[in-house]
């Protein structure tokens, strides 16, 4: 018998695949379990290949699967956009820009970013969400962030980038803290306390580099606590938990009691990156690009 590809296919084996559980999937399909069975067994005659390997005790995708699971994840993802895209065209809005970005950039990357593009291209519709840049990346390869701004060196095949801002680093302290001026010295001091890092799961680079500065004053850091939010850094820091080393560009726009002592006389500085994916058909998306070339 000859079957013909249809998107309710590709949605159970977009469950399926991401379950890897035949009941489970078939709950929140709502169909029965030999329903399901026989949907991704008329796709697999479809592909002449086997999606799933089955056994009693588990369901495990073939490397064929695996492959055709991102392959719909990116189907459904486009769609989705399109419906966007169509919605905006009928209410007169040139297009909708999905932004994502790191705490550091939002005083004032981010702003001046949006407003720029706002005066240039006023039918653009930006949606901002602050999030790590390991999730960045993972988003913009999905196509459900067209757009991110993260401090990374190494990028994932099919993603651009292009340098926005470069900025020092700062050791941030209690703002009871004895410490008034950054010399080697007085940095060196510090090497006792406890340290407080931003994850170097989401950026081994950024957290290298922090570590450098530390090793070039002569001392290796204790490190405490790690976290991929800023506010929960200086909250740590105000109640004494330790210190830190951020971005200078991080001290505005936060009523904390902290304070910050640029490390104006180091060699090492952090990058922030516009990044978004080359496949990208968002008809914004070239314009923001450019926006940003052109600043």
């Amino acid at each position: 018998m000859s079957y013909q590809i249809e998107l309710r296919h590709l949605q159970y084996f977009q469950v399926l695949g991401k379950e890897l559980n035949f009941h489970r999937a078939s709950e929140k399909l709502f169909i029965s379990q030999p329903g399901l069975s026989r949907q991704i067994k008329q796709m697999e005659e479809i592909f002449g290949v086997s999606l799933f390997d089955r056994t009693k005790r588990k369901v495990e995708l073939t490397a064929a699967g695996a492959y055709l699971l991102k392959e719909v994840d990116f189907i459904f993802s486009h769609l989705k956009n399109v419906k966007q895209q169509v919605a905006n065209i009928q209410q007169g809005k040139l297009s909708e820009l999905r932004i994502g970005f790191l705490g550091s950039a939002a005083q004032k990357v981010i702003p001046e970013f949006v407003s720029g593009l706002n005066r240039e291209h006023p039918g653009i519709r930006t949606i901002l969400e602050e999030m790590p840049n390991k999730l960045q990346l993972e988003l913009l390869q999905k196509h459900e962030l067209d757009i991110g701004f993260v401090r990374v060196k190494s990028f994932p095949e099919g993603i651009a980038s292009h340098l926005v801002h470069r900025d020092t680093f700062s050791i941030v302290l209690p703002l009871n803290h004895p410490l008034k001026s950054a010399t080697f010295n007085e940095i060196k001091k510090l090497s006792e306390k406890p340290f407080i890092f931003f994850s170097s799961d989401d950026s081994p680079h950024y957290f290298d580099l922090v570590m450098s500065i530390c090793e070039d004053h002569g001392f290796r850091p204790t490190v405490f606590h790690k976290s991929i939010n800023a506010l929960t850094i200086f909250k740590l820091i105000e109640e004494g938990m330790g210190v830190a080393i951020l971005p200078t560009s991080l001290q505005y726009g936060y009523d904390l009691k902290v304070k910050f002592i640029e490390l104006n006389y180091i060699k090492q500085q952090t990058e922030l990156y516009l990044v978004w994916n080359e496949q990208n058909r968002n008809p914004s998306l070239l314009d923001a690009v450019n926006f940003v070339n052109e600043a």
